[in-house]
């Protein structure tokens, strides 16, 4: 698996046709569920053999809907162990692999999106277009993730009008807009309501950074008699109290016990964006959590 395509001594034979790396693909998310060793052991594994399939893929320069699903199944597993990796992200080799999960997620993307427009020249088009463009759109939360190609305003212009108003990127832009102007409630509430499976689990790794950014303002807002109960604000934020309470003292904020309601006042001047999010497990948003 350490082949690269400008290899020379790279024998026809040594190349996996269609049908095999589809079967190859499957085998390696099957074991994205496996027990028996840790998830960044398996991960490793998928990894590499998840480049190969794509190397594969590219010598032989097939696009067709079974090469576009096969990537679109690479990035799954990529958005998986973005979930999964940033979990554990506090040890130093955890966070090397994420930021390598992360690269090649975004590698995988804009390729993918290069297949989509060569299908569409033959008025074809994959069903999950929509939602893969959407993800883009949602790796701009991130304050971590690799330079972007275009900004967004540019990219935007190469899509046609129906990716645009599609269900999944009228979610994704909203979701970016009410981030940007600090409406933390209609942030939360329509990623509970209206995120696919995929795009929460895209999500939930910046959703400490959403939270520590809501805390900021309303740190800065408000009057110091004034406090914010954690428990109302546990509420827009859709995470548990006690886990608020511990990303308000990793912050900075001092919590005030009266009457069994805890509180922090406003205007802390010792108030600080941690250099370190933790991401605390528990705080992925599933609709059962809403009914």
């Amino acid at each position: 698996f350490c082949r690269t395509i400008s290899s020379t001594s790279v024998q026809a034979s040594d190349i996996r046709p269609l049908p095999v790396l589809r079967e190859t693909m499957d085998y390696l998310l099957h074991l994205l569920d496996s027990s028996e060793h840790q998830f960044e052991i398996v991960h490793d594994f998928i990894f590499d053999r998840t480049r190969s399939v794509r190397q594969d893929l590219s010598i032989q320069n097939i696009v067709n809907a079974q090469a576009i699903q096969i990537y679109e199944d690479v990035i799954k597993f990529h958005i998986l162990s973005h979930q999964k990796l940033s979990r554990s992200s506090q040890d130093s080799d955890a966070s090397s692999l994420c930021y390598l999960n992360m690269e090649q997620l975004m590698k995988c993307l804009l390729s993918l999106f290069d297949m989509y427009d060569v299908i569409h020249k033959n008025n074809s088009q994959s069903s999950k277009e929509t939602e893969y463009y959407s993800f883009y759109v949602l790796l701009h939360l991130g304050c971590k993730i690799p330079k972007m190609v275009d900004s967004l305003s540019l990219w935007y212009g190469h899509l046609s009008a129906s990716i645009i108003q599609s269900k999944e990127m009228v979610f994704a832009r909203s979701i970016l807009r009410f981030y940007h102007l600090g409406n933390f409630k209609r942030f939360f509430c329509a990623i509970a309501a209206e995120g696919t499976d995929l795009q929460l689990r895209l999500l939930e790794p910046f959703l400490n950074e959403a939270r520590v950014r809501a805390l900021m303002y309303f740190n800065h807002s408000g009057y110091k008699l004034q406090h914010h109960p954690l428990t109302h604000l546990s509420e827009i934020l859709m995470i548990e109290e006690l886990d608020l309470e511990t990303l308000c003292r990793l912050c900075g904020l001092e919590i005030s016990n009266n009457e069994d309601t805890k509180a922090f006042a406003p205007k802390q001047a010792s108030f600080c964006v941690p250099a370190s999010i933790p991401q605390i497990n528990g705080i992925y948003i599933s609709r059962e959590n809403q009914r």
